[in-house]
């Protein structure tokens, strides 16, 4: 069974089509990373997935269930990206009314989930007094209530420092670990990277690409640069290395030469083809990032074709 699906899911208000004939997979017992640019549509379609709002026309089933289903938000849990947490209220009393609609009684089970997310010691205080990375933990909390059979993730690491942002990483993971499917929404792409079993990226509104960090890697023109510092003034007509060697561009700059490599072990050839002719004195190399990776997919919001395969912080 899928954790979600949707099909030709349509959300619009007014002229304006915030996600538009989306179909998509989260497979149960995955952790799948949800990007887009501004305006993409993510939340949106997370506000449909979770019963905030319903859709102009598609559907939407969350464990086997509509969305709208109110006994799917018993098997749920949710940490926003927005703080919904009330001031007057401790962290404890927080939990505590989460677990009660959850049908979650043990007083035993708030002390550990308070502990388990770094707020030990402060459930008793008033959340008015938390700092923005206390208030971001005790969202986590609230989303832990009950052993969710799907954790609904919206920017969890957005604002915690390194070490809040690594312990939330590995709760997702303990958490993926236990059997729960994790819906995880971030703009921090190296945090995507290193929980996601999978990442689907939106695009005005439709998902473009799914795949994992690699395979997204391998379906664009993922050239990683090697630049060369050579003796003398290398001549960037003395290198015949083209796409068949698995070089797409040659550059030359005063005493460095770089290529652009398509292939791992192009990098090795281009650099004995720079030996063969100059004393190399140092070289470097440099993968594509994540950012040009994710700005290859979801581009400048203008355009584009979906595209399918097999699919600051720490």
């Amino acid at each position: 069974m899928s954790a979600i699906e949707t099909a030709g899911l349509t959300k619009r208000y007014g002229r304006v089509t915030a996600v538009n004939s989306l179909d998509m997979t989260v497979e149960e017992g995955e952790i799948y990373g949800f990007l887009g640019p501004n305006g993409a549509g993510k939340t949106t379609t997370i506000d449909i997935l979770l019963g905030y709002t319903r859709p102009t026309s598609g559907s939407s089933e969350v464990l086997g269930r509509p969305s709208e289903d109110e006994s799917v938000r018993q098997r749920v849990g949710v940490m926003p990206e927005d703080f919904g947490l009330y001031q007057r209220l401790t962290a404890k009393e927080h939990v505590g009314f989460v677990a009660k609609s959850k049908g979650v009684k043990s007083e035993t089970d708030t002390e550990e989930i308070l502990e388990r997310v770094g707020l030990e010691g402060d459930g008793e205080r008033r959340v008015g007094g938390y700092s923005k990375g206390m208030k971001k933990r005790l969202l986590l909390a609230t989303a832990l209530v009950g052993e969710p059979d799907l954790l609904v993730l919206d920017e969890p690491t957005g604002g915690l420092d390194p070490n809040g942002a690594r312990r939330i990483r590995e709760i997702v993971k303990e958490e993926n670990e236990r059997g729960s499917t994790v819906f995880f929404s971030s703009h921090i792409l190296g945090q995507v990277e290193a929980v996601c079993d999978r990442v689907g990226i939106m695009r005005e509104g439709r998902t473009v690409a799914v795949d994992s960090i690699e395979g997204l890697r391998d379906g664009v023109d993922a050239a990683s640069r090697l630049t060369v510092t050579v003796d003398g003034e290398p001549d960037v007509s003395a290198f015949d290395l083209d796409t068949e060697d698995g070089v797409s561009e040659v550059s030359v700059e005063e005493d460095t030469v770089t290529f652009s490599c398509l292939r791992p072990e192009a990098k090795l050839d281009a650099l004995d083809a720079v030996r063969e002719r100059h004393d190399v004195r140092d070289f470097t190399t440099e993968e594509r990032s994540l950012d040009d990776l994710f700005a290859a997919y979801a581009g400048d919001g203008e355009g584009g074709e979906e595209r399918s395969h097999t699919e600051e912080e720490v």
